[in-house]
């Protein structure tokens, strides 16, 4: 169960996030605030204490918070983007993360990489996508730190996706949602997948909080997919933020 949740508000630079979707349009700053608000609201709904650090104009994709640490029940990862101009996003979360997790917190180092967007967690397993944003270097140094709390790790290079959680996302109870590239590999032949179609690809980057699915809104197969597992869904508009390569795992730390 998750208690806690780290948020940061949308800065008005936001529209100058880096993306590879620029055909979507440029975020409407307003529209995106309205969103990231309703983000914060489906997470207190599941019974989640939300804190709500501030915007940071100089930082114009630190909203993305997911990407600058991995919190887990036993210990803290502050990491280190692959993509520079989101490096120093770190030091500015660093205190806030340090609130939590007072003598468990690790950290990737030069000239490792490694942006949390890259791992998904199932169980006791970390799966970690070597990127364009995470490198070999980066996943060795986090498997070292991981298998000191007792956990396990294991590598999935990607061709196609930005970060591993834009194509797949765990729901529990051994149930898996899947897309493009990461459909029927063999690192996930243990569990059971939901096949995302690709005109519903957006919804692979969907979170379970407490029990229920927060997906992006608009997706019909996917929802019906999910819901027939029995599973209670939120949906969420993020289109503003979709439009600079951020989903819904993105926007927050949750522990």
């Amino acid at each position: 169960m998750f208690q806690n949740a780290i948020v940061r508000t949308p800065a008005n630079t936001l529209i100058s996030g880096l993306t590879t979707s620029a055909q979507l349009g440029i975020p409407d700053y307003e529209l995106a605030l309205i969103q990231h608000q309703n983000y914060i609201t489906a997470l207190e709904q599941c019974g989640v204490e939300v804190t709500v650090l501030p915007a940071l104009p100089e930082f114009p994709d630190s909203c993305f918070v997911e990407d600058v640490a991995l919190l887990t029940e036993k210990m803290a990862l502050l990491t280190r983007p692959g993509a520079l101009s989101r490096r120093d996003e770190v030091a500015t979360i660093e205190s806030s993360i340090n609130s939590f997790f007072k003598k468990s917190t690790a950290r990737i180092s030069e000239p490792g990489t490694l942006e949390a967007g890259d791992v998904l967690q199932i169980d006791n397993h970390f799966f970690i996508g070597l990127s364009q944003r995470t490198n070999l270097l980066g996943a060795e140094q986090m498997i070292k730190s991981v298998l000191h709390f007792g956990y396990t790790a294991s590598m999935i290079e990607l061709k196609d996706f930005l970060h591993l959680k834009t194509g797949v996302s765990y729901l529990g109870n051994k149930h898996l949602l899947v897309s493009g590239e990461l459909i029927d590999h063999k690192e996930f032949s243990h569990l059971k997948q939901i096949k995302i179609d690709p005109d519903e690809a957006y919804a692979a980057n969907s979170i379970v909080v407490n029990g229920t699915v927060l997906m992006p809104h608009q997706h019909p197969q996917t929802r019906k997919a999910i819901t027939e597992l029995g599973f209670s869904v939120i949906e969420l508009e993020v289109s503003e933020f979709r439009k600079v390569d951020g989903g819904l795992s993105c926007l927050s730390l949750r522990f």
